[in-house]
C-alpha cells in the first residue's frame, strides 16, 4: 500500500480505512465470543467493543498500512474461565476469521444491489480486505487463530504433540512463510487460491 500512499492518496485512505474495519470486526469477535462463553477478561480490558482503538496495535497498524503485513492488538482470555477449554479456546479463535468472511458477504449483498456506483467502490477494498485477512488468520502457525483452531479439533494425544512442536518451531515456520521467495512468499501461494475462490463468489 505504499505505492498508493505516494501516487493516489484518496484510494490510500479508502484501503487504509478497510484495514481498520477489518481488523476491528475480527479482534471485536474475539472478544465477543470469548465474553458469552464465559471467560470476562476481554471485557474487564475493554475489548467487547467496536472503537477501533480498542483494537489496533500501533506498531502492527503501521506495518498493515504500508507493508500488507502487520496484526491487531491481540484479545486476552484465560481458558481457566471456560467450561471446555480445549473447545471454547478454538470457537474464541475461530470468531475472528469467521467475522470477516461473514461481513464480507453482507457486503457483498448489499454491493450487488447497487452495482456500478461509488458504494460499490467503497466496499470492494473492505470485501477484498476481510477475506484475505481471514484466510490469512487460518493458517495453522502460531499465532495466526488457525493455530488454536486446529489444537481444538486434533485428538488430545495430537493435539499435545503438535502444541509442542509448534512451541518449538512455530515462530520458524511462520518467518518462512511470510518470506518472499522467488517474488512470492509460501503463505501467498498457500492462501491465494481460496482467496480467489470466495472472491470470485462475492465480487
Amino acid at each position: 500500500m505504499l505505492t498508493e500512499l505516494l501516487s493516489n492518496p484518496i484510494l490510500f485512505l479508502v484501503w487504509a480505512a478497510s484495514l481498520v474495519i477489518a481488523v476491528t470486526i475480527h479482534e471485536f469477535a474475539h472478544a465477543f465470543v470469548a465474553d458469552r462463553l464465559g471467560d470476562p477478561t476481554a471485557r474487564l480490558s475493554g475489548r467487547v467493543s467496536l472503537n477501533p482503538l480498542a483494537h489496533l496495535d500501533p506498531v502492527g497498524t503501521i506495518m498493515l498500512l504500508l507493508f500488507r503485513f502487520g496484526w491487531g492488538k491481540p484479545v486476552p482470555f484465560d481458558p481457566f474461565n471456560l467450561a471446555h477449554p480445549k473447545r471454547d479456546s478454538a470457537l474464541i479463535s475461530l470468531a475472528g476469521p469467521a467475522s470477516n468472511i461473514a461481513l464480507a458477504v453482507v457486503l457483498s449483498f448489499i454491493m450487488k444491489l447497487a452495482p456500478a456506483s461509488l458504494l460499490t467502490a467503497l466496499l470492494v477494498p473492505v470485501i477484498i480486505i476481510n477475506v484475505n485477512l481471514a484466510i490469512f488468520n487460518l493458517l495453522p502457525v502460531p499465532p495466526l487463530d488457525g493455530s488454536k483452531i486446529l489444537y481444538g479439533i486434533l485428538p488430545m494425544d495430537w493435539a499435545d504433540e503438535y502444541n509442542s512442536f509448534m512451541r518449538d518451531y512455530g515462530m520458524l515456520l511462520l518467518i518462512l512463510l511470510i518470506l518472499p521467495i522467488g517474488g512470492n512468499s509460501l503463505a501467498i501461494n498457500l492462501i491465494l487460491p481460496p482467496i480467489q475462490f470466495i472472491l470470485n463468489l462475492l465480487l
